[in-house]
């Protein structure tokens, strides 16, 4: 089969592999859609990936086409999103339920071969059906979902009513926009320097839009401040635009190497938290209702649709900045 293979770090190809086969409760999935996301920027930068090479895709929905034989509830022709979460189920965090911190937190698509193919392997217990009137290919958008779910299950404490503040109109950050029309926010303002970007998030119908936050006028700063870009210049601005017993929320994914500087004074005495969200911890299913129940228009938050073929095309116009969520389609 045809797969996209990171092969060392800033190096990738499409190329031939050795077709998938399922373990006893594993299924293979004929890939209709596989989403690119930062993720796959720190694996081609070789981060996060234990071991290269590759392949990657860790938001991917698809056909099933093959069932080990311990498995039930799926069956050859069932479509399924698939949460690409491996977690050992064994070690201290696993054991009180925090997963996503798993000791040895593994993914499909990241440490193991991932959606970027035409075929990939998953367990079975990660696929979810999808209902008739959900496109296939579009459903590679659930597992990013999955993610905005996970970052407001951090949130769950805030009152209703609140004023938010995102970093980042891409599409992360117009997931936790979505959601926080839907979680009682009195107002969603957007920043980020991109104008198309910022364009989708009126479109979409934010409080207000600015390259600047300085051009927002919010002169007691926002009860809740979301970082959706991993960029350590907004994460820092970004800092300082909570307001008094406000929160920040880091969701964006950085570089290792990102460093912000924080006032330990002002923590203390305006009563700010500062918490971070990681990946998916009993959100998926939720995400993939959410999903079947319209919380998202994929024909707004798909912008580009590519052949596998043009992976490292997919790569290059995702690093600049271009369009929204793009996917392959194998």
């Amino acid at each position: 089969m045809k797969a996209a293979v990171i092969s060392a770090p800033g190096r990738v190809e499409v190329t031939t592999v050795g077709d998938p086969a399922p373990g006893p409760r594993e299924v293979v999935v004929d890939v209709a859609g596989c989403g690119l996301c930062g993720t796959d920027l720190h694996i081609l930068q070789g981060e996060f990936a234990p071991k290269l090479p590759v392949v990657p895709g860790h938001e991917f929905a698809g056909t099933v086409v093959a069932a080990g034989g311990e498995v039930t509830g799926l069956a050859e022709g069932d479509r399924v999103a698939v949460d690409p979460s491996l977690y050992c189920y064994a070690c201290h965090y696993c054991r009180i339920g925090r997963n996503n911190l798993c000791e040895r937190w593994a993914a499909i698509g990241v440490t193991t071969a991932g959606g970027a193919a035409e075929f990939a392997v998953a367990p079975a217990a990660n696929c979810v059906k999808l209902p008739e009137h959900v496109r296939t290919e579009d459903a590679a958008l659930v597992e990013p979902l999955s993610c905005a779910v996970r970052g407001y299950d951090i949130l769950r404490s805030q009152q209703l009513g609140t004023h938010v503040l995102i970093y980042g109109s891409g599409t992360m950050g117009l997931m936790m926009l979505e959601l926080a029309k839907r979680t009682g926010a009195a107002g969603v303002d957007i920043v980020d320097v991109n104008p198309q970007r910022l364009a989708t998030a009126r479109q979409l119908g934010c409080s207000d839009a600015a390259a600047s936050a300085d051009e927002l006028d919010r002169p007691r700063g926002w009860d809740v401040v979301i970082d959706a870009t991993g960029n350590e210049r907004a994460i820092q601005d970004a800092l300082g635009r909570v307001g008094k017993g406000g929160t920040f929320l880091q969701f964006g994914v950085s570089d290792y190497a990102a460093r912000a500087v924080i006032e330990p004074y002002r923590i203390y005495n305006q009563e700010i938290t500062i918490t971070g969200s990681m990946a998916v911890l009993h959100s998926y299913e939720r995400a993939a209702e959410l999903f079947a129940a319209g919380v998202l228009d994929p024909d707004v938050f798909i912008s580009d649709r590519l052949p596998l073929d043009q992976y490292a095309t997919a790569l290059d116009r995702f690093k600049a900045g271009q369009g929204r969520k793009i996917l392959v389609t194998p």
